[in-house]
């Protein structure tokens, strides 16, 4: 089994990390970013990502955003300056597809090879190893990690080269972004016309509208269950960078603008770690009108 490093034990990344326990990998964590009880107990703490690379055949990073990645890497105490020739490094954040080709090449220069592997599946997925995964990079690299993403992911796909796999992320949240404010302005049309939006949802899980941001984030609507999740701040993140990446291509990417102010309207009304399912409390807003009953309402943290 490989000795594998792994930053980032975050809302995803613990459970990720408890899952390459279980297929039998020792891990080493970084001990100055927060390690949870279990993990701690079951891996080898170490002082840095430094550390962590020293100790390590493959390096996994798990962190919120394109400058995180980048101090995971490059900092003094970084990834980087453990490496040695032959490792693997695997960025499975969520970031720049430009930014990520650099990464990938200032760690090919230290003769080592490089994945971007970003994960979509959310908590759930993490936890119960259903991550859909999304990798760039070399096909040797790839089928060297494909057993470790076996244990945290179903469907995993290799895109093409390093770049490719942040790429598809990015438009992952861009249909998920859109489908999630196509189901609530549908509960907010039905409730409003005096519809009970929870059987309205129900229907449509038998038609032809029905989709898994339907049977999921609509349920979240109706009974009113907004904690991540995926907070609508690391989704808006990502949706910078598509609105970013159209603006440097010359492409309109009108919907994912409307997507990202409604998430921008929730973030002003203290909903930045809401879960993104949230974004419905955008549209509540403008329309003056709730789709649930206020007693049958959970509040929102």
């Amino acid at each position: 089994m490989a000795k594998i490093g792994f930053i980032g034990l975050g809302i995803m990344g613990a459970h990720m990390a408890r899952n390459l326990i279980k297929g039998g990998h020792t891990l080493a964590v970084n001990g100055k970013y927060p390690v949870p009880d279990d993990l701690r107990t079951q891996t080898e703490v170490v002082a840095d990502s430094t550390a962590v690379a020293k100790v390590s055949d493959i390096v996994i990073v798990m962190v919120p955003d394109t400058p995180d990645v980048a101090n995971v890497l490059f900092a003094d105490d970084g990834v980087a300056k453990g490496l040695s020739t032959g490792k693997l490094v695997i960025d499975m954040s969520s970031i720049s597809p430009l930014e990520t080709q650099q990464f990938a090449r200032q760690i090919n220069a230290l003769g080592c090879d490089y994945l971007d592997a970003p994960v979509s599946g959310g908590e759930v997925g993490a936890r119960e190893a259903t991550l859909t995964i999304m990798v760039g990079g070399p096909q040797k690299s790839f089928d060297l990690a494909k057993p470790l993403f076996d244990l945290m992911g179903k469907n995993i796909s290799l895109i093409g080269d390093n770049g490719a796999g942040q790429t598809c992320k990015v438009a992952n949240q861009i249909i998920v972004a859109l489908n999630i404010e196509a189901v609530a302005e549908a509960l907010l049309f039905a409730a409003r016309s005096g519809a009970d939006p929870e059987r309205v949802r129900k229907a449509l899980m038998g038609g032809f509208a029905s989709s898994r941001i339907l049977e999921v984030h609509g349920e979240r609507m109706t009974k009113r269950t907004f904690n991540p999740g995926f907070r609508i701040e690391l989704h808006q993140k990502d949706l910078n960078l598509a609105i970013d990446g159209a603006r440097k291509l010359g492409i309109a990417l009108p919907h994912t603008a409307s997507a990202q102010q409604l998430f921008s309207v929730c973030a002003a009304n203290g909903g930045k770690a809401w879960d993104h399912s949230a974004m419905i409390r955008a549209l509540e807003i403008m329309a003056n009108f709730e789709i649930a009953e206020p007693q049958a309402q959970v509040k929102v943290a």
